[in-house]
């Protein structure tokens, strides 16, 4: 048997598609990225946008290794001035941004007893209260740091490439995010999973 198969559970659902079926067990083994962290994830995320794996990486490291520990507590990164912020690499736009997140941080609103016990959609709502934070953002958190089993990112082009090339869609905008979503709803409740196998057959994983 393939070792990058999922769970007999999993595959009972998502195995019933049979485009699906053939990319997984082609697939390689999905690695956990689950962390509880998600200040510290969202503040990657944050200074990720728009850039490069490799940029984003020097820029997050950079920013990481201003404060002690090499962790930016929330704190801190509201006590430091733009000029530091600024000699990291970081735009003014997204100094604005990481400010957000640790104010927002600061209040108590990424307790993480508090973020565990939100439904998907709630916490969509509750992150995207933050500006600079989209919902695109919060699915790739819902998926990679918190593991939510059922995420679907129908916006993700990464995902709208792969479901166009392995089902043969051609349409394009809200028609193509609908079909999308139609031809998902067999996955349900694992279209993270799927979701990830999708982009590893473009060799696409989001960081």
């Amino acid at each position: 048997m393939n070792n990058s198969i999922p769970a007999p559970e999993v595959m009972a659902v998502l195995g019933k598609d049979p485009v699906l079926a053939a990319i997984i067990a082609q697939g390689r083994p999905l690695q956990s990225s689950r962390s509880e962290d998600l200040y510290y994830k969202l503040l990657s995320a944050i200074v990720s946008q728009q850039l490069s794996t490799k940029v984003a990486a020097t820029i997050f490291r950079r920013f990481t290794e201003l404060f002690p520990d090499d962790y930016p507590h929330p704190e801190l990164v509201l006590a430091a001035t733009d000029e530091m912020l600024r000699s990291v690499g970081l735009s003014f736009q997204k100094i604005g941004y990481v400010r957000n997140v640790a104010t927002f941080a600061a209040a108590g609103n990424l307790d993480h007893a508090t973020i565990d016990a939100m439904e998907d959609e709630a916490l969509i709502l509750h992150l995207t209260q933050i500006k600079g934070v989209g919902r695109w953002t919060v699915e790739m958190l819902l998926m990679f740091a918190l593991e939510r089993p059922d995420v679907f990112p129908a916006d993700d082009l990464g995902i709208q490439n792969a479901m166009k090339r392995h089902y043969s869609l051609d349409e394009t905008g809200k028609v193509l995010r609908l079909r999308m979503q139609q031809l998902a709803e067999s996955w349900r409740p694992y279209r993270t999973i799927a979701s990830k196998y999708l982009w590893q057959s473009l060799d696409n994983m989001p960081k």
